[in-house]
């Protein structure tokens, strides 16, 4: 739902009930991660996808069913030839969509989860898409970490739903739980859909130079917020960096040290050091290298590596502690302009967080998506 969040609560505010669908699970190379939607109006507008192309017209006649009757449905997509599949995937995957009817009676408690995705405050939305009982379904609640909003009208089930999906919204996953009827544990009857809202990751960008300016670009387009920072005023400008969110002076390692003691990094950050000159980014990367954090590069040749390499050990840093360090920095494309080294520098990350192995699909056999655990 994140990317239909803000037209679904435009059309809530309005008074208009719509359909939503929402990606709730996938197996084998499915085309769009669980937490994907796509919201039918009631002019039969659409907003959002759910795969891509593949069902999207399966999944707008069901949802206009579903606003006409009320009653929520979890449908299955996937190979064509199966009896089981009612549309199916041209990737060969299956998905599981779950379509309801949103509007102010249903989804009273839609502008708390905005508020809270506004204000960055991290939230998930439990939804009950199976049950034994039909009149269980569509029934949700909101899980902060410190409190909740709803419930399933069982304590056994509040408390199982709502321990599981803390601890799916502090790793930043979305995904199924499958319970008992009546919330066990072990058993089947019920699964319910935890849809997490949490802030974007960060990207930091240490120098403010014009490879800094295309990776604030890339790093905005893929969804970062991205952070340039550089000791020097007369570079480290907004008007040089449009695209970034801050734009910092400061030296990079008193920075990261400060972000750091604020509670502003996470596994998710990811840390590109750009500047090449030892007096900024060694006492950055002695910071950085210790920090559980997603991605950690730094630009220069092979032979600035090597002399970075040997100013880091003098410093104190470990071998295992530099084998955590992307560099030199970016993925082999032969990237020569900044725009260049930034898509190879994108696709580093997007490899290390999937999995991927930076072939051409065509040199590779078997799965386009490897299996992930996000």
């Amino acid at each position: 739902m994140h990317d239909v969040l803000d037209e679904l609560h435009r059309r809530w505010e309005a008074g208009e009930t719509v359909g939503v669908g929402t990606v709730v699970a996938t197996f084998s190379s499915a085309p769009r991660a669980p937490g994907a939607a796509m919201l039918v109006g009631p002019e039969g507008d659409v907003v959002g996808s759910v795969s891509g192309g593949c069902v999207e017209g399966a999944v707008y006649e069901l949802a206009q069913q579903v606003v006409e009757t009320g009653t929520p449905v979890l449908q299955r997509y996937g190979v064509s030839d199966d009896d089981a599949f009612a549309v199916g995937l041209t990737c060969g995957g299956i998905i599981d969509i779950f379509v309801e009817r949103v509007d102010r009676e249903s989804m009273p408690e839609l502008p708390d989860l905005v508020a809270s995705v506004r204000d960055g405050v991290p939230v998930a939305v439990a939804t009950i898409v199976e049950h034994t009982d039909p009149a269980l379904l569509g029934r949700r609640m909101l899980v902060w970490q410190d409190r909740v909003e709803g419930g399933f009208g069982s304590e056994r089930i509040d408390d199982a739903v709502v321990d599981d999906a803390r601890g799916l919204l502090a790793t930043g996953r979305s995904g199924t739980l499958h319970y008992g009827p009546e919330g066990q544990r072990r058993g089947e009857g019920m699964a319910v859909f935890v849809n997490a809202f949490e802030p974007p990751p960060r990207m930091l960008v240490f120098g403010a130079i014009d490879f800094a300016a295309a990776m604030a670009r890339m790093g905005s387009y893929l969804g970062y917020e991205v952070t340039v920072c550089d000791a020097r005023p007369v570079f480290a400008t907004k008007s040089r960096f449009p695209d970034a969110d801050q734009v910092v002076v400061d030296w990079p390692h008193r920075y990261l040290t400060a972000e750091v003691e604020a509670g502003r990094i996470d596994p998710r950050t990811v840390i590109t050091v750009l500047t090449h000159d030892p007096k900024f980014d060694v006492p950055v990367l002695q910071v950085a290298l210790r920090l559980d954090v997603a991605y950690v590069g730094a630009m220069g040749s092979r032979r600035t590596h090597e002399d970075r390499l040997r100013r880091l050990r003098e410093a104190g840093m470990t071998d295992a502690e530099l084998k955590r360090l992307a560099s030199p920095i970016g993925l082999d494309l032969g990237a020569r302009t900044p725009e260049e080294t930034a898509v190879s520098i994108a696709a580093e990350i997007i490899a290390l967080k999937w999995g991927g192995g930076g072939r051409r699909l065509s040199d590779v056999d078997g799965r386009i998506h490897a299996e992930h655990h996000r």
